[in-house]
């Protein structure tokens, strides 16, 4: 640390672990200078560290140090990361949220998953039907397309860059659709929500890590018909209050 920031000076650092070792990507208002990125280089080398990026502020992502490009397995298939990524908490989270995700969507065959990162549930679900994977961040929809046809299960995977605050699937698109799988941010899903009430879907399955927001938008479907069919809790936020939960509506 001392060799990195100055005095006052503060950082935030997001550690992915991945295959080939960590990805680091430190967020900081100074812009790093050649002493600081040959102490990253060195510490890069020295503690199995894949990948480190910096990011100022007002900046795009910069990649200091590529020793190996950094990747994570969804199930059998393996997707490039960008900078930044979102993944779930742990590994023993994500297998049992994508466990009860499967689960509640059975066997519907015209799938659409709404936040799909970066394809989290997108390749297991893949496996039961054709899934239309709808996403906002562009950078993780372009490695999810690049792994869904490095993994040839394009055939299976539709994908579609989309601000879903702003310009939710409407109803009529909805319709297309068996099911419908949505994993939003903490702010949830309003705008998409309202829509999915509209449209009545068969099958309805909600994420959510805030369970105020997924309240919010349950009330929603749950006064639009829909009827709450089961929630599994998940207590993968160590050391906090936090948990995650899957939930099927019908």
């Amino acid at each position: 640390q001392r060799q990195l920031l100055r005095d006052g000076d503060a950082a935030d650092i997001l550690a992915t672990e991945t295959l080939p070792g960590f990805d680091l990507l430190i967020t900081c208002d100074a812009t790093p200078n050649p002493g600081q990125r040959a102490a990253l280089a060195a510490f890069a080398a020295a503690h199995n560290v894949a990948r480190i990026g910096w990011q100022s502020t007002r900046s795009t992502p910069e990649p200091i140090v590529l020793l190996r490009p950094p990747g994570v397995r969804f199930g059998t298939v393996l997707v490039d990361l960008p900078m930044p990524s979102f993944l779930q908490p742990s590994a023993e989270g994500e297998a049992t949220l994508k466990a009860a995700v499967l689960a509640m969507v059975g066997k519907a065959k015209r799938i659409a998953e709404l936040y799909a990162g970066l394809g989290t549930f997108t390749f297991d679900l893949a496996k039961i039907g054709k899934v239309h994977a709808v996403e906002g961040s562009k950078p993780s929809l372009a490695a999810l397309e690049q792994a869904a046809r490095r993994a040839q299960v394009g055939h299976r995977i539709t994908a579609e860059a989309r601000d879903l605050e702003r310009a939710p699937l409407t109803f009529q698109e909805l319709k297309h659709f068996d099911a419908v799988v949505f994993d939003p941010p903490r702010a949830g899903a309003k705008a998409q929500s309202e829509m999915l009430a509209k449209a009545r879907v068969k099958r309805i399955v909600a994420v959510s890590c805030n369970p105020a927001t997924f309240a919010r938008d349950a009330r929603t479907l749950v006064d639009a018909g829909y009827g709450l069919a089961a929630v599994t809790l998940v207590d993968q936020f160590i050391s906090s209050a936090h948990v995650e939960l899957v939930a099927g509506l019908r």
